[in-house]
C-alpha cells in the first residue's frame, strides 16, 4: 500500500458519518476511489417508495471524492470540499447497495478536481453524477 493510500484509508475511516452510514472502501489507487454503502431502512427518505434519502447519497459521493483526492499521486495530507455539484438522475432501487466511483482527474497547487458517479445494481443507469473541487494540502516542503 502506498503512503497516499494509507493516508486516504485513515481519512475515510476517521469520518463518523462514514461509519454511521456503513460505508466500505472497495478500491483506492492513483486518484480513484470506490466506496459503497448498503441499503439501510434508517436512511429512507420517502416511506412510501422506500428510496434512500438524497442526503445519504450525497454523503457517499462527497466521501468517495475526498478519498480520491487523498490517494492521488500528488500526495495530499488533507482535503475539504470546496464545491460539489450533484445531478440526481433517478432514485436508487430500494434494497440495493449503492456504489460511488470517484476520480481525481486534475490537481493544481491547492485545488483538486473530481468526477464521481453513483450506481446501484444497474450500473448502466447512474443514480447520480457530480463534479467537485476540493482543497489540496500537500506535505510541508512538497513540490507542486
Amino acid at each position: 500500500m502506498q503512503a497516499s493510500d494509507k493516508v486516504a484509508r485513515q481519512f475515510m475511516e476517521a469520518l463518523p458519518h462514514s461509519r454511521a452510514l456503513g460505508m466500505v472502501l472497495e478500491k483506492m489507487e492513483d486518484g480513484v476511489a470506490v466506496v459503497s454503502m448498503p441499503y439501510d431502512e434508517r436512511f429512507i427518505g420517502d416511506p412510501v417508495t422506500r428510496v434512500i434519502h438524497g442526503g445519504a447519497v450525497s454523503a457517499l459521493m462527497d466521501t468517495a471524492s475526498g478519498a480520491s483526492v487523498m490517494c492521488h499521486p500528488a500526495g495530499s495530507v488533507s482535503t475539504a470540499t470546496l464545491d460539489l455539484r450533484i445531478d440526481y438522475m433517478r432514485p436508487a432501487t430500494p434494497g440495493q447497495r449503492i456504489t460511488a466511483r470517484a476520480e481525481c482527474y486534475h490537481v493544481t497547487r491547492t485545488v483538486a478536481f473530481v468526477r464521481v458517479t453513483t450506481t446501484d445494481d444497474d450500473a448502466s443507469r447512474p443514480v447520480a453524477a457530480a463534479t467537485g473541487a476540493f482543497t489540496l494540502e500537500r506535505p510541508k516542503g512538497a513540490k507542486a
